[in-house]
C-alpha cells in the first residue's frame, strides 16, 4: 500500500469524529492530521485504497467488498493500470468496474489496458460524455459491488459528461475534476462552463452531509482529502457568488493541458483498447 500522505487538519478531524461515531476511530498513538480511513473503512467492511500517479497528479481510487472480493476502479490512469491490476491480484479481488468520473484531457485512462489484464472488468462511464465504455451511467444509477453502492450524480460544468460517485450513505464522494480540494476543475475547453459547474457543485455535492469525505480526482499540492463541510465553508472559488465566480473562471487564462490534443480522442474511445498486456 502506498504511503498515507498529509491531508489537512479539518479535513480529517471531520471524517474521524464521524467514523468514530460508527465505532471506527483511528488509533489514538497517531497524529490528528492524519487520515486513517482505509484502515477505518476496512473495519466497515470496505478495503479502500487511494493511489497516485505522480506525472498528472491523478489520484486513482480501489474500493472493494472485503467479503465477496467484488471491487471498482475509479479514474485509473494508462501509465500505472499494471500497477493496479498487480495490486488487484495481490488482494486477491475481482475487478468488475473501472469507472471514469469523466472524459480525462490530462491523461489517458487505464479503462482499456485493464480490460485486457482483468478479464471480466468492465468500463464505465457517463452517458453524456460522448466517450465508448460497457456501462453508461446517469443521474441517480448505481453500480454494486458487494454490499456496497455508488450512486451517479451528473455534475457537468467540468465538462458535459461528470460525474460524482457518491459511496453507501454519503460517507465518501469522489468527484472528479468538478470539486477539488480549495478549488474545482476548468471550464475552458471540453464543453465547460462556469456557470452549470458552479450549478452542479452547490445542488449535488454542497448538499450531501457535512461529514461526507471528499476524494477528487487530482491535487497539486500534497493534499489527499477534505469534507464536504470543510468545501463548503472553505473553498475560495465556490464560496464566491455565483457571478464572481463565473467572471474569476472565464478569466484564468491557463495554457491547454499538454496532452489534451491526443488524451481526449484516445478517452473517447475508453482509452486504449488494442494496447498488448
Amino acid at each position: 500500500m502506498l504511503p498515507l500522505r498529509r491531508c489537512s487538519p479539518s479535513a480529517a478531524a471531520t471524517g474521524l469524529q464521524w467514523l468514530s461515531r460508527q465505532r471506527l476511530s483511528a488509533p489514538r498513538s497517531r497524529p490528528a492530521w492524519r487520515c486513517h480511513c482505509a484502515h477505518a473503512a476496512q473495519r466497515h467492511g470496505l478495503l479502500f485504497r487511494q493511489l497516485f500517479e505522480s506525472e498528472s497528479f491523478t489520484y486513482t481510487y480501489l474500493l472493494a467488498d472485503v467479503k465477496t472480493k467484488e471491487a471498482v476502479l475509479i479514474d485509473p490512469v494508462l501509465e500505472t493500470a499494471k500497477r493496479d491490476s498487480t495490486l488487484v491480484k495481490q488482494l486477491g479481488l475481482n475487478l468488475i468496474y473501472a469507472a471514469n468520473t469523466h472524459c480525462h484531457a490530462d491523461h489517458i485512462t487505464g479503462t482499456g489496458l485493464l480490460k485486457k489484464l482483468l478479464p471480466g472488468c468492465r468500463s464505465v462511464i457517463s452517458k453524456d460524455s460522448g466517450a465508448v465504455a460497457d456501462v453508461f451511467l446517469e443521474e441517480g444509477d448505481v453500480l454494486k459491488f458487494g454490499t456496497f453502492t455508488l450512486e451517479a450524480r451528473a455534475t457537468p460544468g467540468h465538462t458535459d459528461g461528470c460525474l460524482t460517485y457518491v459511496l453507501n450513505d454519503s460517507i465518501m464522494a469522489f468527484t472528479g475534476d468538478a470539486l477539488l480540494i480549495r478549488g474545482c476543475g476548468r471550464t475552458d475547453f471540453q464543453q465547460g462552463s462556469p456557470e452549470t459547474l458552479y450549478k452542479s457543485v452547490h445542488e449535488k455535492i454542497f448538499t450531501l452531509p457535512g461529514h461526507c469525505l471528499i476524494y477528487p480526482a487530482h491535487d497539486y499540492t500534497g493534499q489527499t482529502v477534505s469534507s464536504v463541510e470543510e468545501e463548503r465553508t472553505l473553498n475560495p472559488r465556490l464560496t464566491l457568488p455565483k457571478e464572481a465566480f463565473v467572471e474569476l473562471m472565464n478569466n484564468l487564462n491557463l495554457p491547454k493541458p499538454k496532452k489534451i490534443d491526443f488524451a481526449v480522442p484516445a478517452n473517447l474511445k475508453c482509452g486504449v483498447q488494442d494496447v498488448a498486456a
